[in-house]
């Protein structure tokens, strides 16, 4: 029997086709670029297994009790957001997207069906499907898995295989994430003309870091520090440490809305002067400087996502989606699917708006960092993010 078939989405209002290097079903993930191997825990104790030690694509995987053998211990790659026990890829049976879909194993293609990415309140998201991984009805042993509606149930908490696969404190960014695709703009350099870090600048244990953007010495977080006189475009009264999304040529990425697009991250504002912004997807080619939505996290810990309604900006619209804490942890995965825009907050249930048609044929880009929303000219006065996982999906 044939696999299943590349997923073709409709083409909605947005595009035509997915511009990154042709088209393809996942784009490497920006993330970090650890593997870590041993048992997933869930509801009750019960481990993740893959039934019986089989090896054949669609055998189930499972919940049983924790055995220590090898079909229990996973391989987390927190680089390509993949599980993989057996030398099979944990799977979305037939690219499912609906609640109740059985999980299985599957030769691993680096599909969305195969992508998880660790909420901060122990959840796996799936982004293709929006949709967490779920051990069915509480089950006992010997259930097969599902995916299902994020709710940060006790059925939906998991518990990662940890020791000699986190952060490291000791290197650069770099050597904790991928920043294959990203390109660094930092508040420095001269007038409406920031400094620019490309690609192959970034990577690596030993690549570029500084002041305003660099490894936490506590956790090993990607830092970002962002003064509110620093340096800023031409387009823009705020400077910033961010990231922009690069392809794996070095060009500037410039997707098109048919097919799936998610930015997922976890992170943490420990400073911010009133708010800033941690994620947006911006507009590339088309004519316009703006973005079609951008991620606020405030001083007050409410989170506002602000969505412009035309491409000529200035007529954001901003809808409140959360409040976390300063200082804590929280994650969101934003995603456009031809018109549709999405966005997960801590795993929980998908907020969905509709894109304006006025942004029918605009290239996009995703940012993700520190874009603090202050201007002034005390250099002590900023914004403080740091980021622990950060993923980038295409698939059409």
């Amino acid at each position: 029997m044939a696999r299943r078939p590349i997923m073709a989405l409709g083409a909605g209002s947005l595009g035509a086709v997915l511009g990154i290097a042709g088209i393809s079903l996942a784009v490497a993930p920006a993330a970090s670029a650890a593997t870590i191997t041993g048992p997933i825990t869930g509801y009750q104790g019960l481990c993740l297994d893959d039934r019986g030690a089989l090896t054949t694509d669609f055998n189930p995987v499972q919940v049983y009790s924790c055995n220590g053998t090898n079909a229990q211990q996973w391989t987390v790659d927190s680089s390509a957001h993949t599980l993989e026990v057996l030398g099979k890829c944990l799977d979305v049976h037939a690219a499912g997207t609906a609640n109740g879909t059985a999980v299985d194993l599957y030769a691993c293609n680096g599909t969305g069906a195969q992508v998880w990415i660790p909420q901060a309140n122990g959840e796996l998201l799936n982004p293709a499907s929006g949709k967490c991984l779920d051990d069915t009805g509480y089950g006992g042993s010997g259930t097969q898995a599902q995916i299902w509606t994020c709710g940060g149930t006790a059925n939906q908490l998991w518990t990662l295989p940890t020791g000699g696969g986190g952060l490291n404190p000791g290197v650069a960014p770099g050597g904790n994430f991928d920043l294959s695709l990203w390109e660094l703009q930092l508040p420095t350099g001269s007038a409406g003309s920031p400094t620019t870090i490309p690609p192959s600048q970034l990577e690596g244990a030993n690549g570029f870091q500084d002041s305003y953007f660099y490894t936490a010495s506590g956790d090993g977080a990607m830092t970002f520090w962002d003064p509110e006189n620093g340096v800023t475009t031409p387009n823009s009264n705020y400077s910033r440490s961010e990231l922009r999304e690069m392809t794996s040529s070095g060009a500037a990425a410039n997707w098109f809305a048919p097919g799936n697009h998610t930015l997922s991250a976890t992170l943490k504002v420990t400073k911010v002067p009133n708010h800033v912004c941690v994620g947006q997807i911006h507009l590339g080619s088309g004519g316009s400087t703006k973005p079609l939505l951008e991620l606020f996290y405030y001083a007050n810990g409410d989170i506002k996502m602000a969505i412009e309604q035309t491409p000529a900006g200035g007529n954001e619209v901003l809808y409140t989606v959360g409040n976390v804490p300063l200082g804590s942890k929280w994650s969101y995965t934003i995603g456009l699917s031809g018109s549709t825009i999405s966005l997960v907050l801590n795993g929980g249930t998908p907020k969905t708006w509709t894109a304006s048609s006025t942004f029918d044929g605009y290239g996009m880009y995703f940012k993700a960092g520190d874009y603090d929303q202050t201007s002034g000219s005390d250099p002590s006065v900023g914004a403080t993010v740091g980021f622990y996982d950060l993923a980038v999906h295409h698939s059409s």
